[in-house]
């Protein structure tokens, strides 16, 4: 999802609580060139630094969102509000087009290759998921040192971390050593 991976820009170093490693990869031209080509977006130059600002922004406007969502309440209509102000920034036309399975479906074409239309789709792909998938599964990986954002598409919805093999794995190692921490230092353990 577009906007998971946008929100995801800000990576932590998931492994320690040394923020000193963690990278803002909307100032890396090579990332943000790869995330533009992964989803298609169009964009005739790099960022200026007043676009990277309002790209941060939005960033922080879906994290604080986000954060919400995961403590159970609903969107706000000021969220909304923000959302349209964003998309109106970015036209489209719609067309159908034939898929690689050889099927036709209606395409949204952006009519500009600036900052403000990538900004208008990473709005209208949160605002899609708002609307059409549950809000509920809109998760914030356990880790404390990680915060990655993902939507828990499991059907029992438990997922508690972006990927267990990583943070899975890692959180339950430091479980582990806690406990076992603990139980040395509890002399009614002897």
């Amino acid at each position: 999802m577009l906007w998971v991976d946008f929100m995801n820009s800000y990576w932590r170093n998931w492994r320690t609580s040394d923020r000193s490693t963690d990278q803002d990869r909307l100032e890396d031209p090579k990332w943000l060139a790869e995330w533009l080509v992964e989803h298609k977006l169009p964009a005739a130059a790099p960022p200026r630094p007043e676009e990277l600002k309002q790209l941060k922004g939005l960033r922080g406007l879906l994290w604080d969102e986000l954060q919400r969502l995961v403590t159970g309440e609903s969107p706000s209509t000021a969220l909304l509000a923000q959302l349209n102000t964003y998309m109106s920034d970015g036209p489209v036309i719609r067309q159908v087009v034939w898929t690689a399975a050889g099927e036709a479906e209606i395409s949204l074409q952006p009519q500009r290759a600036d900052w403000g239309q990538i900004m208008a789709e990473v709005a209208a792909s949160f605002a899609a998921a708002l609307l059409e998938k549950e809000p509920s599964r809109f998760r914030i990986c356990g880790n404390p040192d990680c915060l990655w954002a993902y939507y828990d598409d499991t059907r029992n919805r438990s997922k508690r971390y972006c990927d267990d093999k990583l943070c899975g794995n890692l959180m339950k190692v430091r479980r582990f050593r806690a406990r076992k921490k603990a139980a040395e230092g509890d002399p009614s353990k002897e």
